[in-house]
């Protein structure tokens, strides 16, 4: 009879913690910019992502370094210590903070145009898929038809199905579909979509780098 209450009081524990998490608020970033504000809300569904940005945010990480890596109709790419104070000209995107966080896929939270998510390494170095310490970058992305997407369901061999919202997301505000269950989506852009459109339409060199550097201070938004 003991057992059985005790199981009793730890499944309505775990409900409750589950209900508290499912409830909380979501954590905002504004990330500032020479070209405007980009608000984001960061996604309690990827706790571990969340709270690793969290810090960096709080202890001023980001703060001066660069967009280094941006491709139109694809993605902008910030985060690289290396890239705060970097020269012209110079390769950036190999700077991290020694550590990786495990992958928190999650089949509802996709690469739609604004969507938050951390960069890493490639699969034949990290099979795992785990992202990056601090790395991230802010899908753009182009529109896809259904057939299209369809196409990039069958190539993940039954890793990533849509939902009927999450067709009509695709087809109509575009994104990165072909990087679903294969990067962590871990936040969205909730004001500033016209920012990032700037961003991603500056001049680059042919690594991908603005001529012009585009820099950043973070900070948890009131």
């Amino acid at each position: 009879m003991q057992k059985k209450i005790m199981f009793i009081l730890t499944i309505v524990t775990l409900m409750s913690f589950t209900m508290l998490q499912k409830d909380k608020k979501e954590t905002t970033i504004l990330i500032s910019t020479g070209y405007g504000e980009i608000k984001l809300k960061l996604y309690n569904e990827t706790p571990q992502h969340r709270d690793n940005f969290i810090k960096l945010t709080k202890g001023g990480f980001y703060n001066e370094t660069l967009f280094h890596r941006i491709i139109q109709g694809f993605m902008i790419q910030g985060g690289d210590p290396d890239s705060k104070n970097a020269v012209k000209g110079k390769v950036l995107g190999n700077g991290d903070v020694g550590y990786t966080i495990p992958a928190e896929f999650n089949t509802s939270l996709i690469h739609k145009k604004g969507a938050l998510a951390a960069a890493r390494m490639g699969d034949d170095v990290n099979p795992e898929k785990a992202s990056s310490g601090c790395q991230f970058y802010i899908v753009q992305g182009k529109k896809y038809t259904k057939e299209d997407l369809d196409k990039v369901v069958q190539r993940k061999q039954g890793r990533v199905t849509y939902t009927e919202e999450q067709y009509k997301l695709y087809e109509t505000i575009g994104g990165t579909p072909q990087l679903d269950m294969d990067y962590t989506v871990f936040g969205e852009v909730i004001e500033g979509l016209d920012v990032l459109d700037k961003i991603a339409a500056v001049a680059k060199d042919k690594r991908d780098r603005p001529i012009e550097d585009v820099k950043m201070t973070v900070k948890i938004s009131k």
